[in-house]
């Protein structure tokens, strides 16, 4: 069954901009196995954007935007194909009840922009 389904497209400019004028801008939002896969990328801004948009879109399906956690407990890595992989931390997963639920999202973008978009099955 579907529990919430959520999108996000962010401007890849911004969130460039963002990693390099803002202290700490990585560490507030992305785990540290996230920040390792982003400088195996090296740190493509499109890369980083379209994890914060991944991180946006499953709030979105969670039905309440950032609000009562934060992003850092949503963990966005890679299997050896390519395929994003979501883990929720446990504070998630018991507040909305989602124990044995699957997140799947899938990541695009463009020159300008990357596109999230996320389906959590429970």
């Amino acid at each position: 069954m579907i529990y919430g389904i959520g999108n996000d497209i962010i401007e890849i400019d911004r969130i460039s901009k963002a990693v390099f004028r803002t202290k700490n801008f990585l560490a507030k939002l992305f785990t540290e196995k996230e920040i390792e896969y982003f400088k195996l990328k090296n740190m493509k801004a499109e890369t980083i954007a379209g994890n914060f948009a991944s991180k946006e879109a499953i709030s979105k399906a969670l039905g309440t935007g950032v609000k009562g956690f934060s992003l850092l407990e949503i963990e966005i890595l890679r299997d050896d194909n390519g395929k994003p992989i979501v883990k929720l931390s446990e504070n998630i997963l018991k507040k909305f009840n989602l124990e044995n639920a699957v997140v799947h999202v899938t990541i695009s973008h463009n020159k300008t922009s990357a596109i999230a978009f996320a389906v959590i099955e429970r």
